[in-house]
């Protein structure tokens, strides 16, 4: 059985250390490895004329340009894992769940920002992924107090 290892990104830098310490745990594993990115739930586009051209941007393709940007990177820092990269839609804890049960995944990876303070008691995308996950959770140190 092929383990999978999922996170989700956005353009923050603990997304991008969570993402990193994925790669890291996927590679001990000899996990393949999924960054996904979530837009949100309703569908939203937007045409943009560049000289004669017309170019159609989407909330789900920007996620997606997201997830592709980490994507690089983490190629570069680990040639030999197997990455793969996509976009989810929902909200962030929602998008991985459902990407969890889809791919079937080992772990979950997320940050842990949003999970000190007030925010703690509110809700935190940790928090909700932990409490809907079909499968383990590791919730990596990227937010400094």
């Amino acid at each position: 059985m092929a383990k999978i290892v999922l996170t989700g990104v956005d353009n923050t830098a603990p997304a991008a250390a969570a993402a990193r310490k994925a790669a890291e745990l996927a590679a001990g594993l000899g996990a393949r490895l999924h960054v996904l990115s979530a837009y949100g739930k309703n569908f939203e586009a937007e045409r943009i004329e560049v000289g004669s051209e017309e170019i159609l941007i989407t909330n789900e393709q920007t996620a997606k340009d997201v997830a592709g940007d980490v994507f690089s990177q983490i190629r570069k820092d680990f040639p030999g894992l197997e990455v793969t990269y996509g976009a989810g839609e929902g909200k962030p804890a929602d998008a991985l769940v459902r990407a969890a049960e889809e791919l079937d995944a080992d772990v979950i990876v997320v940050g842990n920002k949003r999970v000190q303070g007030l925010t703690r008691v509110l809700g935190s995308i940790a928090r909700d992924v932990a409490a809907h996950a079909p499968c383990d959770v590791y919730i990596a140190h990227t937010h400094q107090r």
